[in-house]
This record gives C-alpha cells, sequence and structure tokens, in this order.
C-alpha cells in the first residue's frame, strides 16, 4: 500500500491506495464531499455497539432504515457543532417478556416503554394464549401494530403448561407449526415442560423439531435442572434460559451452549446473585488458573459480563412506569459491569440471537435509535422508530385506541364454605380429634420458587383453620372455564393479618387464585374478580375495604395506560400492606403460586402440586390407621 503527503489550502490529507507511486502529485484532483442525502439526516457521537466505541457521525435514514454511518474525522470533538449533545445508542430489546403481566395491551406497553429507549421486545404471548389459544395470540399481533414500535413474538410452546389444571385452550404441535411460520413469529417460547423433554414426549418433540426445522431459536425453562437432565434438555436446540436463580446454575447451563438471561422483573430479581462481583471475579480466577483464559488486565476482564442478556421477564405498570431495560443497566453497571456490555446486553446480542435487523446504528439495519446524555445515566431525551420521532421532550408522539375482547369467565358464583377445608373425623384416630398435620407452601419476596413445609393446624367443626400467629393463612384455585371446581391450600409467606385478596392473572392457566385469613373475605373477592369479568381484589369486609382493578381484557389486561393501571396497582398493594402483607410485589407473587412448572410446591384449580415427583399431592397428611 502506498501513501502520499498533499496540502490543500494550508492542511495536509495522508492518502493512501494502492500504485499511487505511480501517480504525479499534480494529477490528484480534491474535490468537496458530496452532502449525504436522506429522509434524516444528522449529526452527533454514536455509540459502535459492536466494537464499544463511541465517536461523531453522520447519520442518515432512508425509509425507515439506516442508509449510512459516516464517522467524522476530528482530532478535537469539542470543536464539532452537531445536532444533538449526547450520544445516539441502539433502541433497547427486552428478549424475553410477558406483556400481560404488565396489565395493560402491546399498544400501551409501547407508550410505557419508549421514554424508558426500548424500541423492541420478543413477546411470549403464552398468558393470553392460555386463555383464548390462537385468537389470544391474534389480539396481541393485531394490538401491536397500532404503535409504532417493533413487536416480535414466541409461539408459546406449553398451552397449557402441565395436565395437571384448567386452561382456556390447549396449542398443539401443528399450532405451533403454523405459529412459527409467521414473520413476526421469530422462537418458540419457552420449553416449560422440561420433564417431556427429558422423557422425550412425542408431542413436545414434535414442536421442538418444528422450530429447527424452521431455523427459529427455541427459549428454554429450566429451573434447577442440571447434570445429565440438563444435557439432554439442551441437547435437543433449547438455546436460552431465564431461570437461573444462582451463579452457578447460570454457569452449567452456559457451559451447555446455552445463552443465559439475567432476569429482573417485579417478582423475579435474579441479577445481584447472577451478576454477583465476588462470584465473578473467583470465577475468572479459576478459569485462567485452569488455563482455560488469559486475563491480561483483571478489572477488565470483570467489567465484560459472563451471560449475555439482559431480561424483565414479567414487570407490572407500577414498576415498569418508572422505568425498564434503562433501569436494568444501571444495575448491572453498579455490579461493575461496562456501561458499553450492559447496552450491548439489549441491543446486538438479542437482536443477533432472534435474528432481528437492528440492534446496532449499521447500514442496512432498522432505524431504532435513541439519544441520551451518556452511557451512565441514560437520560433519554429523544427515540426514533423506523426513522421516525415517537418521543421528545418528555412526551410520546403518538397515542392508542382502547381495544376490546370478548368476556372469559364461566363460573357460578362461590360462598364461603367453598373455601373450608373439610377434616372427616373418621379419616383419623380419635387422638388426632383437635388437629391435624398439612403440607403448606412456602412463598418468598423476590423469588418465583416456593419450600414446602409440614404444619399441625387446629379443626374445629371438621373445618381445618388457618393459623395466623405462624403465618399460615389459607389459599384457593377457582377454576374460570366452566367446571367450577377450585382447589384448597394453606400458604405462609405472606404474612396477612385480616382479608383477603385475589387475582384472575395466576400463571399459566389463568385461573382465579386467593389468599385470605378468612373464607368470607375470599369469597367476595372471587365474586368480584367474576362480576367484572378480570381483576386484582382486596376485601376485609373488618376493614371496610372492597377494591379492585378490573382487567376486562382476557382478565390480564386493563384498556388503560401505564399510568392508570400502575396508580390503581399501588393504591392495591398499599391496601394488602394495611392488612399485613409485607410482600414487595403481592399480587406477582400471588399470581406465580399457581406456576406448576417452577419448583417446589403449588396449587392449581385440582389441587396441590409437588414439583418433585411432577404430580397432584396430598394437602393433609396421610395416616396409617
Amino acid at each position: 500500500m502506498d501513501e502520499k503527503i498533499i496540502n490543500v489550502d494550508g492542511n495536509e490529507i495522508i492518502i493512501t491506495a494502492e500504485g499511487l507511486d505511480d501517480i504525479e502529485i499534480s494529477d490528484i484532483i480534491i474535490e468537496d464531499a458530496e452532502e449525504p442525502e436522506g429522509d434524516l439526516v444528522i449529526t452527533a457521537k454514536i455509540l459502535e455497539v459492536e466494537l464499544g466505541e463511541v465517536y461523531p457521525a453522520v447519520v442518515v435514514v432512508e425509509d425507515g432504515y439506516f442508509k449510512d454511518v459516516i464517522p467524522i474525522i476530528t482530532d478535537d470533538d469539542s470543536s464539532l457543532d452537531l445536532d444533538y449533545e449526547g450520544v445516539l445508542i441502539p433502541g433497547f430489546i427486552d428478549s424475553h417478556i410477558h406483556i400481560e403481566s404488565s396489565k395493560i395491551t402491546p399498544a400501551n406497553f409501547a407508550k410505557a416503554v419508549i421514554p424508558h429507549g426500548t424500541t423492541s421486545v420478543v413477546a411470549d404471548p403464552h398468558e393470553i394464549a392460555n386463555v383464548l389459544g390462537i385468537e389470544g395470540i391474534d389480539f396481541m399481533i393485531n394490538d401491536g401494530k397500532k404503535a409504532p414500535f417493533d413487536f416480535y413474538y414466541a409461539a408459546p410452546s406449553c398451552v397449557p403448561a402441565t395436565p395437571f389444571e384448567t386452561s382456556g385452550a390447549v396449542l398443539t404441535s401443528s399450532d405451533i407449526e403454523e405459529l412459527l411460520k409467521r414473520d413476526e413469529v421469530v422462537a418458540l417460547g419457552e420449553m416449560m415442560n422440561f420433564p417431556g423433554v427429558i422423557a422425550e414426549d412425542e408431542e413436545v418433540l414434535k414442536k421442538l423439531d418444528a422450530a429447527n426445522r424452521l431455523n427459529k431459536p427455541i427459549d428454554g425453562h429450566a429451573p434447577l435442572v442440571a447434570g445429565e437432565n440438563l444435557v439432554k434438555y439442551a441437547s435437543y436446540g433449547i438455546s436460552t434460559d431465564h431461570e437461573c436463580s444462582t451463579f452457578e446454575e447460570a454457569i452449567e447451563k452456559q457451559k451447555l451452549g446455552m445463552n443465559i438471561m439475567v432476569r429482573e422483573g417485579s417478582s423475579a430479581k435474579d441479577m445481584d446473585r447472577l451478576l454477583d462481583v465476588d462470584k465473578r471475579l473467583n470465577y475468572l480466577i479459576e478459569e485462567e488458573m485452569a488455563g482455560n483464559i488469559e486475563i491480561g488486565n483483571m478489572d477488565e476482564a470483570l467489567a465484560v459480563p459472563p451471560f449475555d442478556f439482559l431480561v424483565c421477564d414479567d414487570i407490572n405498570a407500577r414498576d415498569l412506569s418508572k422505568g425498564h431495560l434503562d433501569n436494568l443497566i444501571k444495575k448491572a453497571i453498579s455490579l461493575k459491569v461496562n456501561p458499553k456490555e450492559a447496552i450491548k446486553m439489549v441491543t446486538l446480542n438479542p437482536a443477533e440471537h432472534y435474528g432481528l435487523n437492528s440492534g446496532a446504528i449499521e447500514t442496512g439495519k432498522v432505524a431504532n435509535f435513541v439519544l441520551v446524555d451518556d452511557l451512565r445515566n441514560l437520560n433519554v431525551s429523544k427515540v426514533w422508530v423506523h426513522g421516525e420521532p415517537v418521543f421528545e421532550d418528555g412526551e410520546v408522539l403518538f397515542d392508542v385506541e382502547p381495544p376490546i375482547l370478548k368476556n372469559t369467565f364461566d363460573l357460578d358464583e362461590v360462598s364461603p364454605k367453598d373455601f373450608d377445608v373439610i377434616m372427616e373425623m373418621d379419616y383419623v384416630s380419635s387422638l388426632m380429634d383437635e388437629t391435624t398435620n398439612v403440607f403448606v407452601i412456602e412463598a418468598y419476596d423476590g423469588d418465583l420458587i416456593t419450600g414446602k413445609s409440614e404444619e399441625t393446624l387446629l379443626i374445629k367443626n371438621k373445618v381445618i383453620q388457618p393459623d395466623l400467629n405462624k403465618d399460615i393463612i389459607k389459599i384457593a384455585v377457582v377454576n374460570r372455564y366452566g367446571g367450577n371446581n377450585l382447589a384448597n391450600g394453606f400458604i405462609k409467606g405472606f404474612h396477612l393479618k385480616r382479608g383477603a385478596f385475589a387475582s384472575s392473572v395466576a400463571h399459566d392457566s389463568h385461573n382465579i387464585v386467593v389468599v385470605g385469613t378468612n373464607s368470607e373475605d375470599m369469597a367476595k373477592a372471587v365474586n368480584l374478580i367474576r362480576e367484572k369479568e378480570g381483576g386484582l381484589a382486596v376485601v376485609s369486609a373488618e376493614d371496610g375495604i372492597e377494591e379492585i382493578l378490573e382487567l376486562p381484557i382476557a382478565g390480564l389486561m386493563s384498556n388503560k395506560d401505564v399510568d392508570y393501571v400502575g396508580s390503581k396497582l399501588s393504591h392495591l398493594i398499599e391496601l394488602s400492606h394495611k392488612l399485613g402483607c409485607s410482600l414487595t410485589s403481592p399480587f406477582m407473587t400471588l399470581s406465580f403460586m399457581a406456576l406448576l412448572v417452577i419448583p417446589s410446591f403449588k396449587i392449581s384449580d385440582k389441587g396441590v402440586f409437588d414439583f418433585e415427583s411432577f404430580e397432584l399431592s396430598y394437602l393433609i397428611k396421610q395416616y396409617l390407621v
């Protein structure tokens, strides 16, 4: 390669090219470059996310795509007269989320997250699919089209999640294959039926095969699965997992080629454990000592996260009104992750994994980008989607119409006696007439995993009583789909002292789940949800409380915006705390007490469920008499 220096108007220009030695300097003509042309031409500093570099550039957008990104060569950035201060970064992508958990529709979800820099999601609509099947998925897709936002979807793989609960729909492997052929469906949704994978269930394997044949990534869901079972699970091409609750669990899965999603939602908060600084440091030291890696600078190595994506999974409207992936990035930064690397976890990484033509400010990519003040504070001042401004000066620049969806409730009124757990006295010896031992669900704040304990409870008039002194209250799940069956149990961890609260959001089949200190308030809460055709309800006759957040869209979502839903939810949470509940997100935690595919003791409308044996279990301890 030849090089020549040319003086143009007092400026020295270095030209490098093949064959320059055969050309006279006088023959070289310097012309001004043509002005870039496009629908949008702006100058600003940009984050080149793949290389982790920030530099000034001319960004040209045409027809919704980046037409050109031209670096501005300068020795002094401060001398440049750029269109915007701050930094342009790619729009954020939440690569695993259930929009329904926010209690707002897709279009309203877009309005809620765009101010925080999110421009795309990969949503798994298995909540509404469990209620309405394909009709529910179509609703989500069509409602999302009302907003300038990139909604991508994963085909729900487990509808219902297990055969041990009643759902409103069933999706077969044939249904899944047809969904996977749609352009907006970019993956097979989380394969929660990991026992079916490991046991080589024929219908489960057909779903996995369809995704592999159509080259669609398969999302995983394998809490605490390890060893040979995990190897077999991953061998079917399952390429992500968001259920890791320890650093060690995540590393084991990563070493099998799975991409690890670091989850931080309203109820499940795993980031502190998965990005724990000491564990990351010890892991790097161990890997270097084993000869697997070479570390030049430990601080720099530590700043690169060991895992792949940041996701919310389930986030309620109250939390969503305060922030979205921007908050996750900032938390990762607080755990000593390099800001550029944290941003990559919600831009380039998910885009490459799911085959999305976005996630970078790069020629040919979809022009979804965000103007922030800097890479640490991430204060968003402007957002573009497909090259069009959608947020500026604190205002969302579009509105959406409220949707309508048919009633999905088919159940009779319940009565207080329906929530009494009856103990037939001839069932045990006369020595046990006043007490009996039952198995109790143990709920934990900030965790989806539950425990199982054996507790002794009093019997009065053949009815097993809760024990508030031991924090043991009643829980029930009521079938909303036309069977009028329900199942009762006992639970601890809520610290409720009075009243009851209930929800028609009960993962994943979304029957009505209710907890309470007494049967009367529980019945009232369930009947209030039935009357309003969906919602979250708090009831206490003693305190004169009877309130509900109505969720008329499939019993899962409101037709109002995030501010209304977030405010109403906050009020209901305050009421639950007034009644003694100590959980941070009581309704979110309650909704997961019916999710049978998360360890270890849960409840459905068919009974209490033991995860270890993966079957319905006894509520009352069995005695030999």
